[in-house]
């Protein structure tokens, strides 16, 4: 690398349009204002130039851009068609020369990078093999910062002390890795009477756990794609037969398809299955349950007829526990076609069922309001939300799903303060007649395409997790494994299976690398920030509570949806709906997500509150 970025350089952003995908630019953004550097990112006119791919077009605008604001090194970011990236980056290029704005020319423009899909990156550096930088997305901040030439110490120290434990734990995974030990993890032996049988709970084998100390529940998603249905499910089947007879998976999740949800027991036609095992017999979810013994077993619900689908798997499945979204997979994302309110009202009826059945529940929540560009305060308080109106309505046991690497660019002591923080507050709610399972896992954008980093990385989250309950002697009850392929191909037994024994390992291990060390310096800083969390979730839910009715009924969650306590900026359906949400603004701090003004300044859940109570819209 030949240039380094310096407190005072000035970094010019290029984001050409249509691209949307504005997060990661947000977030280097953030680091590089804490480390002194200046940057710019490129307005409408300019990035629609960009967009078009014309250098001639380019050339003044970018000139006077790059002059005017005396930018000296300059990024694009195009994470759409890898052909279509390339292109638009020779593009740039070649503007760049005819404006004679290249250090080799004696312009100012001293290094360029590319931010795109890995694809895209490869096409790059093959064509331009002297650029200065490359970001496939996969980078962590300090990884970011190193591209760039800026050492991490620079940062502010509770900045710098995040990037540090982020980079200790992939160390930890990567030498974890290295040594191949976790290949020789083994099943546990489970032997109390209703293992694997009918009435087997997962209540039941956690406590089996606890007993003997053999750490969490695991649990997988696991769905193969075939375009032929029948083809699909019987794979599915022989996967479930393999991963029951290795005996390292506790909970076998259904990756069941867009059509099983919404249309169990129709003739499907010609109708494209999109993804996922097509199950759509009541009896084949009863071969499933046969064969995955002696693992239970689970699936998503239906978004249509939602209560009777709850029912069918509880009949056929005797389903380990039960999932609802709530706000979500509805019309509001397009997973569903029912309006918000009446997919509250029947999420509302499933829940009558599920607390009838005594199955647990877990609320599948929280981050889908961070796909969609929420604040940590958003993430916490609709868990909240979600796993009180679940107690209301009768429910005793929940599984508490929180989703870590949301968005992917999130600091781990701010995910650590999010994740403290939404389980201190569903924890309030545990009595004789209630229950909290915490159920951590990694995040869906989180794992690197390249497979041994993507290994380090399952490592690294899973040691995370530990980290989340630190009065547990046993760690979370059930760990979600999202396997270490995820950001490269499907997920089949074998790499399953290898997921588990890394997952299982990685919080072995890193007990020890705590016992060893005593104690870490950044334990305070989370502290801090949790603290800091609950502080304004609890100012939002009293807020709610006092001027909402039915606050915990499916007219109260519609209405503080409506009202604006969440907000959704990268809401994509449903806009007008739901204004009040999509209009907030927010932006990348301090390692997490906040909601903030035009200006950028924070705004805090007491001003949030007044905004939402008098209708006001955050343009």
């Amino acid at each position: 690398m030949a240039y380094s970025m310096r407190s005072g350089s000035v970094l010019g952003m290029i984001r050409p349009l249509p691209d949307a995908h504005t997060l990661g630019m947000g977030s280097m953004g953030e680091l590089l204002r804490h480390a002194g550097v200046h940057h710019e990112v490129a307005g409408h006119e300019l990035a629609a130039k960009a967009g078009a791919g014309d250098a001639s077009a380019l050339e003044a605008e970018l000139a006077a851009w790059i002059r005017g604001k005396r930018i000296v090194a300059l990024a694009l970011s195009w994470r759409l068609d890898p052909e279509i990236g390339t292109r638009l980056f020779a593009a740039l290029i070649e503007a760049l020369e005819r404006g004679r704005l290249l250090a080799k020319h004696g312009g100012p423009i001293q290094a360029l990078y590319y931010a795109g899909l890995p694809p895209a990156c490869d096409r790059v550096q093959e064509q331009f093999p002297w650029i200065d930088g490359l970001f496939r997305g996969d980078e962590s901040p300090a990884e970011s910062l190193a591209i760039l030439g800026i050492n991490p110490s620079v940062l502010p120290q509770s900045l710098s002390e995040g990037l540090a434990y982020d980079e200790d734990r992939l160390a930890f995974g990567r030498s974890m890795i290295a040594s191949g030990d976790y290949k020789k993890i083994q099943a546990h032996h489970r032997d109390y009477p209703l293992f694997g049988k009918r009435g087997d709970r997962m209540e039941l084998r956690v406590a089996y756990h606890r007993d003997r100390g053999l750490g969490p529940l695991l649990r997988a998603h696991v769905g193969p794609y075939l375009s032929d249905r029948k083809e699909a499910v019987a794979q599915f089947a022989s996967w479930s037969r393999s991963l029951g007879k290795a005996g390292l998976l506790d909970v076998l999740s259904i990756g069941s398809s867009q059509l099983t949800q919404e249309a169990f027991g129709q003739d499907w036609g010609e109708r494209p299955n999109g993804g996922g095992v097509p199950i759509n017999t009541e009896e084949e979810l009863s071969e499933i349950w046969l064969a995955a013994r002696p693992m239970l077993v689970r699936a998503y619900s239906g978004v249509t007829n939602t209560a009777s689908m709850a029912r069918i798997l509880e009949d056929r499945l005797d389903i380990a526990w039960h999932a609802l979204s709530f706000w979500w997979f509805c019309a509001l994302d397009g997973r569903g076609p029912m309006p918000v309110r009446e997919n509250l009202q029947a999420h509302f009826d499933a829940l009558d069922v599920i607390a009838a059945s005594a199955k647990p529940f877990e609320p599948n929540v929280p981050h889908h309001f961070a796909f969609r560009g929420a604040d940590d305060l958003s993430y916490i308080v609709a868990g909240y939300i979600a796993a009180r109106a679940a107690k209301e309505r009768g429910i005793t046991s929940l599984v508490l799903q929180i989703m870590l690497n949301t968005p992917k660019y999130t600091h781990g002591l701010a995910d650590l303060a999010k994740a403290r923080a939404l389980l201190a507050l569903v924890r309030e709610l545990e009595g004789p007649d209630f229950r909290v399972y915490l159920q951590p896992r990694g995040g869906l954008d989180y794992f690197s395409h390249h497979e041994d980093k993507a290994k380090a990385q399952l490592a690294a989250v899973s040691a995370m997790m530990d980290d989340i309950d630190t009065q547990s002697q046993n760690g979370p009850d059930i760990i979600h494994v999202v396997s270490w392929s995820e950001g490269i191909r499907l997920a089949d037994p074998d790499v399953v299976n290898e997921s588990l024994r890394i997952t299982r390992a990685a919080l072995t291990g890193y007990r020890a690398l705590k016992r060893e060390r005593g104690g870490f310096a950044w334990e305070e800083e989370v502290r801090e920030r949790t603290r800091l969390l609950l502080s304004e979730a609890r100012i939002l839910i009293a807020a709610m509570e006092k001027t909402i009715p039915d606050t915990y009924g499916p007219s109260g969650l519609y209405r503080m949806l409506k009202d604006g306590f969440f907000a959704l900026p990268f809401l994509s359906e449903l806009r007008d709906e739901f204004a009040a949400a999509a209009s907030m603004r927010t932006a990348p701090l301090n390692g997490g997500v906040a909601l903030v003004d035009a200006e950028g300044k924070t705004i805090s859940a007491a001003e949030r509150v007044i905004m939402a109570e008098s209708g006001r819209l955050h343009a």
